[in-house]
């Protein structure tokens, strides 16, 4: 238990680029206690380094160990034109969200400058059973989403929403099978969302791309289309991020 919630804090420190001890807390549940003395732990040993008051950054330890750089502003530069354009493309906007911590959070949103209407769907923090990015996580995520942690725990946020742990199960199924998961109305009333990780497994599978729109627009026919084509564009932003993505071998209409 005292490695993970070490390793909770360096994967929020890394993500974020930059953090306080408040908003580790906020991300992993810490008390500010524990959170305070273990932050200072890993300064101690270099995994961690101050650089503003009461800000901290992966340390030059952790930084030589990886060369990879997986934190939110790494990540944006590479992702948030292709989410331009296709919220350009289907006139709604577009996000991007990542595991941080414990909860799935939506980090970046863009919309279309078409003149459309649209809706946003806001950021921060989303639960695993209600929203579409944090499903289509858990479902390829099963350590996230333990059925003993979650039995009679699962809020109900509108009459749609699944709070049965073996009815959830059966949609992580589904979502693994066809790419994608859908939320309609499952955590807000009139709104709908369609998203897919990034990739089945690897780092891909803690983040998911998607869009957000009313039901109105969000029909079952537009999901339908939608969403393989979310997932098709998740796959691509894998392949430019170097990442290895497992054989699809699913036949699904992109059209």
């Amino acid at each position: 238990m005292h490695l993970e919630r070490l390793i909770w804090i360096l994967e929020i420190v890394g993500q974020k680029g930059e953090a306080t001890v408040a908003e580790i807390c906020a991300h992993s549940d810490l008390p500010k206690p524990s959170a305070y003395r273990l932050v200072q732990d890993l300064v101690a040993v270099g995994l961690l380094e101050p650089v503003a008051r009461g800000r901290f950054a992966i340390g030059t330890r952790l930084r030589q160990m990886t060369h990879s750089d997986q934190s939110d502003r790494a990540l944006l530069e590479v992702i948030a034109p292709t989410l331009k354009q296709a919220a350009t493309e289907f006139g709604a906007a577009f996000f991007l969200s990542r595991l941080r911590g414990k909860s799935v959070e939506i980090i970046h949103v863009e919309t279309p400058d078409t003149g459309v209407s649209y809706l946003h769907p806001g950021l921060g923090k989303r639960p695993l059973h209600a929203c579409s990015c944090s499903k289509a996580v858990a479902a390829f995520s099963p350590d996230l989403f333990l059925i003993s942690e979650m039995e009679g725990r699962l809020r109900a946020y509108t009459e749609f929403t699944l709070t049965n742990v073996d009815d959830l199960q059966a949609e992580f199924e589904i979502i693994r099978k066809r790419g994608f998961a859908e939320c309609v109305e499952e955590i807000e009333r009139g709104m709908c969302s369609v998203a897919a990780p990034l990739a089945p497994s690897g780092p891909g599978a803690l983040m998911s791309i998607g869009a957000a729109g009313s039901v109105r627009v969000f029909t079952h026919a537009f999901r339908a289309k939608l969403g393989p084509r979310i997932a098709r564009i998740a796959r691509e932003i894998s392949a430019s991020l170097g990442w290895s993505i497992a054989q699809d071998t699913r036949k699904t209409s992109l059209s």
